[in-house]
C-alpha cells in the first residue's frame, strides 16, 4: 500500500473553493472582515449569537469581527443557506467537510449558531503509515478538536486504494455535507446516519449488505455502538474508529465503551495464583478479547502514544505493571521521532493496590431512633435466607467499650448507600470498615434485588464463605437491624415501613396457602407502592382501595400463582 501522492496546489484549489462555500452563506460585513484579515487558512470556526457581537476563532485565539450585534434575520438568513438540521442540529454545506451547528431557544428557534471549517488535510496519517499497512483494527482517542476525525478521513482514503471501505458517516463530518462525498475521502463509499442514535444499525446494514472490508466509524458514544463494533470485528472487518477519551485508562473506566477494549469485570483467583502475584484474591482482569487491536491516544495534532497490543496493554494495567508505550512525535522541521516510554497505572479503582477509602462520615441530622425487626442473613456457605438473631440488650456505653475486633467489622455494600450505613452506625454507636473490596470483607450487605440476582460479587462472597445480609430496602433502618445483628446487639421494634412490609408478606403467605384475599393497613403512597412491589414479585394481584388517609392495599389471587 502507498501513500498516494496529492499536489500541494491541488490541496490548495479544494480548500479555497470549500472555505468560499461557507463565507458565501454568512452575512456581508462578516464575510467582509474575515477576508480583511487575510488568515483565512487559520480560521477554524465564525460564532453568531443573537444579541451578541460575531466572533472568529483562529489557532492562536478569538477576534470580534463588527461592533454590531447579530440579528435574527441574520441568524435565519445563514440557515436558510445550509442544509437542514438534523436531530443533533448539525448542518453542513453539500461537498464540503464544514459543520455549522445550532443553539435552540425553548420554543425551538435557532439563536446561536457555531460554523466550524472542515478542511482535509493531507499526509496526517504519515507518522503511522506502517501502522495503517498492516491491516489491524485501530481505535483513535483524544479531547475534541485535536484532529481524530481529520486522521480518520486520511485512513479511509489511503485504505480505499487496495481495500473496500464504507464509512459510517453520523454527521456527515467525515465525507462532507450533501449526497456525494468529498473527494478527500478518496475512493471510499460512504453510508449516511438518518439519526445518531440509529448509528449501531447502519454499522450492522453496511456489513450485511455492502460486503466491506474495512469499516470506518467516527465517535463511538454509545453502547449498542460497542455492541456493533464488536460483532463487525467478530465478522472479520477490520475496524478504524474514533471514541470519547483522552487515554486507555479513561476507556477501562468507563462502562459504556470499555467492551472496546475487552472490558473488566471481578475475578476471584487461586490462593496460590494471589500469593504468586502478591495481591488480594479478588482482581479486577479483562474479560474479553478486545475490538481493536491497536489504540492510538493522540496527546497533540503531531503527538501519539500507541499501545501496539491492546491486549497485553491492558492486562498490565490491571496488574499494575509498567505500561510500555511507543510515543511518535513530528518535529518543527517535520521529521517523525519514535520513542519508547515505561508507564504505571496510577488509578486505584482499576489496580485496587491503594488503601479503601471510608466513605461520608458527615454527622447525621436526626436524633438516634430505634430499628424496626431485624434484617435477613443469607449464610455464605449455602446462600440460604434465615431470620437474623436477637442478642443480648446492650447499653450504648457498652457497645463503646466493645472489643476492638467487634468495633471495626470490614463490610463490603453492595448495592447499599454507604452514606446511610455510616448514619446506621452511628446511631448504634459502632464503628465499621466499610472496604472497596469484597476479598478483603467480613461481611456483605447487599439488597434483596442484587441477592436474587445471583451476580458475580455474590457468588463470589458466598464462595468465600462470607456472611451475606440481604437487606429488603435501602433505608437506615434495615442496615441499622442488619448492623445489630452482626455486633450482637438489640433493637427494639416499631418502624412504620419495616411493620408495613412484614404485614404485605405476612398476607402473602395467607394467599399463597389459600385465602382469596386480604387487605393491609392504611399506609403512605411510597409504602403502597413497596407493598405492590411485593404482590408483583410473588405473582399476585394488588390494588389501592379508599382516599387518603385511610387508603390501602389490597393482594388476591387469580390463580396464576
Amino acid at each position: 500500500m502507498s501513500i498516494t501522492t496529492i499536489s500541494a496546489e491541488q490541496i490548495a484549489e479544494q480548500a479555497h473553493r470549500d472555505l468560499e462555500s461557507l463565507l458565501g452563506v454568512l452575512p456581508t460585513n462578516v464575510r467582509e472582515q474575515i477576508i480583511a484579515t487575510g488568515r483565512q487558512d487559520e480560521l477554524l470556526e465564525v460564532v453568531m449569537d443573537l444579541g451578541r457581537r460575531p466572533s472568529a476563532r483562529f489557532v492562536d485565539g478569538e477576534i470580534t469581527l463588527r461592533d454590531s450585534e447579530v440579528t435574527q434575520a441574520e441568524l435565519d438568513a445563514v440557515v436558510d443557506g445550509i442544509g437542514d438540521l438534523d436531530d443533533d442540529n448539525r448542518a453542513g454545506l453539500a461537498r464540503t467537510l464544514h459543520r455549522i451547528s445550532a443553539i435552540r431557544n425553548r420554543r425551538g428557534s435557532v439563536v446561536g449558531l457555531t460554523c466550524r471549517v472542515g478542511r482535509a488535510v493531507y499526509g496526517t496519517i504519515d507518522i503511522i503509515a506502517d501502522i495503517v499497512e498492516e491491516g489491524k483494527s485501530i481505535l483513535l482517542l483524544g479531547r475534541p478538536g485535536v484532529g481524530k476525525t481529520t486522521m480518520l478521513r486520511e485512513m479511509a482514503r489511503i485504505l480505499a486504494e487496495k481495500k473496500r471501505v464504507i464509512i459510517v458517516d453520523t454527521s456527515n463530518e467525515i465525507g462532507g455535507d450533501g449526497d456525494i462525498p468529498h473527494p478527500a475521502v478518496g475512493r471510499a463509499r460512504r453510508m449516511q446516519v438518518p439519526r445518531p442514535a440509529h448509528q449501531h444499525e447502519t454499522m450492522i446494514e453496511a456489513v450485511e449488505n455492502h460486503n466491506p472490508e474495512v469499516i470506518v466509524i467516527d465517535e463511538i458514544g454509545r453502547e449498542r455502538e460497542a455492541e456493533a463494533a464488536r460483532t463487525i470485528n467478530e465478522r472479520g472487518v477490520q475496524l478504524i474508529g474514533t471514541a470519547h477519551g483522552n487515554t486507555l485508562e479513561n476507556l477501562l473506566l468507563n462502562p459504556t465503551l470499555s467492551d472496546l477494549v475487552g472490558g473488566i469485570e471481578s475475578v476471584t483467583l487461586s490462593d496460590e495464583e494471589a500469593r504468586r502475584r502478591g495481591t488480594q484474591k479478588t482482581v479486577l482482569e479483562r474479560r474479553a478479547p478486545p475490538t481493536f487491536d491497536v489504540l492510538i491516544e493522540i496527546q497533540e495534532r503531531q503527538r501519539l502514544a500507541i499501545h501496539q497490543d491492546v491486549t497485553g496493554a491492558v492486562d498490565a494495567m490491571l496488574r499494575g505493571r509498567m505500561l510500555g508505550v511507543e510515543v511518535r512525535y513530528r518535529d518543527a522541521e517535520g521529521k517523525i521521532h519514535v520513542e519508547r516510554e515505561e508507564n504505571a497505572s496510577a488509578s486505584p479503582t482499576l489496580t485496587g493496590r491503594l488503601p479503601a477509602g471510608r466513605g461520608d462520615l458527615r454527622e447525621p441530622r436526626e436524633t438516634r431512633e430505634s430499628g424496626g425487626r431485624p434484617g435477613r442473613r443469607a449464610d455464605g456457605a449455602n446462600g440460604e435466607d434465615r431470620p437474623a438473631g436477637r442478642g443480648r440488650s446492650t447499653s450504648r456505653s457498652e457497645q463503646v467499650t466493645a472489643d476492638k475486633e467487634a468495633r471495626s467489622r470490614r463490610i463490603y455494600p453492595y448495592g447499599v448507600a454507604r452514606n446511610r450505613l455510616y448514619q446506621a452506625a452511628k446511631r448504634l454507636g459502632v464503628e465499621i470498615d466499610v472496604v472497596n473490596d469484597v476479598g478483603a470483607a467480613e461481611v456483605l450487605f447487599t439488597l434483596k434485588s442484587y441477592y436474587r440476582r445471583r451476580q458475580r460479587v455474590i457468588l463470589d462472597a458466598e464462595q468465600r464463605r462470607i456472611p451475606i445480609y440481604v437487606l429488603r430496602a435501602n433505608t437506615v433502618n434495615q442496615m441499622q437491624n442488619a448492623l445489630a445483628e452482626v455486633y450482637h446487639l438489640e433493637v427494639n421494634a416499631g418502624d412504620p415501613f419495616e411493620f408495613a412490609v412484614a404485614e404485605a408478606e405476612r398476607a402473602i403467605a395467607r394467599i399463597q396457602a389459600g385465602e382469596p384475599a386480604i387487605d393491609l393497613t392504611p399506609a403512605g403512597a411510597s409504602v403502597r407502592r413497596y407493598q405492590h412491589q411485593l404482590a408483583r414479585q410473588a405473582n399476585l394481584v394488588s390494588h389501592s382501595y379508599g382516599r387518603e388517609p385511610n387508603r390501602h392495599v389490597r393482594i388476591f389471587n387469580t390463580g396464576r400463582n
